[in-house]
């Protein structure tokens, strides 16, 4: 069966109406919701970027049953592994067991703040993995104490823990970062659907209940018109591709690499417009490749009581109806 979860974007929406949003979410019916963990929205015309833990907490209390988690949190540099540990195991009491904890090796955009400069893919992929280690020690509740390459932790131990350990989802972008996290993750993260992608996980995971959580972008409305013009203004930065954006550090870099992608190109790539039966095609590419939860991101903050009130459950009950059932 598969799960549709709603995308709590902070780079397009301030915390209050965040919490309000999980809270009509929930009540429309998806199983899950996402939310972006970022320092700087990706164009400044998008024009938020709260903190994603208090927001996160908020809705823990606001919601009784909809599923959370970070898409996705980089445990390296903006925070300390042990902190990232504490914040999730914090929330994991919060939820009821409700929270999945999301991360990836993050972007430069965000993480650039602290002035501890950007490495290198390579020298991210390894920091991320003693993370992951330093995390997964500290949710079994022992003290930890550890002296890495990157990291080093005296005598830690989390004080507060939810009965089970927080499951932890890895962002994965080709070959090379699943075969080295694969093994140590959960579940799978990724924005392409990507069946040799899955494939290759399932191969490499040791377990056999692993989830592959996707997410795309959609634009609904009633005037296609005004959905089109309303994702090519925010959301353009999105056709540069992970490549260029892990790598690009402040809102203006992404006006400049964007600034030549016209409004053909969005609507090529992103459903825009009133036509559900659009949106479930797109969605579907996600399911055929083998994902098992797929997030969608409705763009424009303005759009989002309407889309929630009104769009949200016939799109729910035609993607389930669509969707493989097994």
């Amino acid at each position: 069966m598969t799960n549709f979860g709603y995308t709590l974007m902070t780079e397009q929406s301030g915390p209050k109406e965040l919490v309000r949003y999980a809270v009509g979410a929930e009540a429309a019916g998806f199983d899950f919701a996402v939310s972006s963990d970022h320092y700087f929205p990706w164009l400044e015309s998008m024009g938020h970027a709260p903190y994603a833990w208090t927001v996160l907490g908020a809705v823990a209390q606001a919601t009784s049953a909809i599923e959370l988690m970070t898409y996705v949190t980089c445990p390296t540099m903006r925070y300390h592994p042990a902190v990232v540990a504490q914040k999730a195991a914090t929330l994991g009491v919060l939820s009821d067991g409700r929270f999945t904890l999301g991360l990836g090796s993050g972007e430069n955009l965000n993480e650039h703040v602290v002035g501890a400069g950007w490495p290198a893919v390579a020298v991210r992929q390894d920091m991320l993995e003693e993370a992951v280690e330093i995390i997964q020690e500290l949710f079994s509740g022992d003290r930890v104490t550890y002296d890495g390459e990157y990291f080093r932790v005296d005598q830690a131990k989390l004080w507060d823990l939810p009965e089970m350990p927080v499951p932890i989802g890895l962002a994965v972008s080709g070959p090379q970062s699943i075969h080295r996290f694969a093994p140590i993750g959960d579940h799978l993260i990724a924005v392409q659907p990507d069946g040799d992608a899955v494939a290759l996980w399932d191969e490499l995971h040791p377990g056999t209940s692993s989830r592959k959580i996707g997410q795309i972008p959609i634009s609904w409305g009633p005037d296609k018109g005004a959905a089109i013009d309303r994702a090519h203004e925010t959301f353009r930065w999105f056709g540069g591709g992970w490549g260029v954006n892990a790598d690009l550090p402040t809102p203006a870099g992404f006006e400049a690499a964007s600034q030549f992608v016209r409004k053909d190109d969005v609507e090529q790539a992103i459903p825009c417009g009133p036509d559900l039966d659009a949106v479930v095609k797109a969605v579907s590419e996600y399911w055929e490749a083998g994902f098992t939860d797929i997030a969608v991101v409705q763009i424009g903050d303005e759009t989002q009581d309407e889309f929630l009130a009104t769009a949200a459950g016939p799109l729910l009950d035609a993607l389930r109806e669509a969707a493989p059932q097994v």
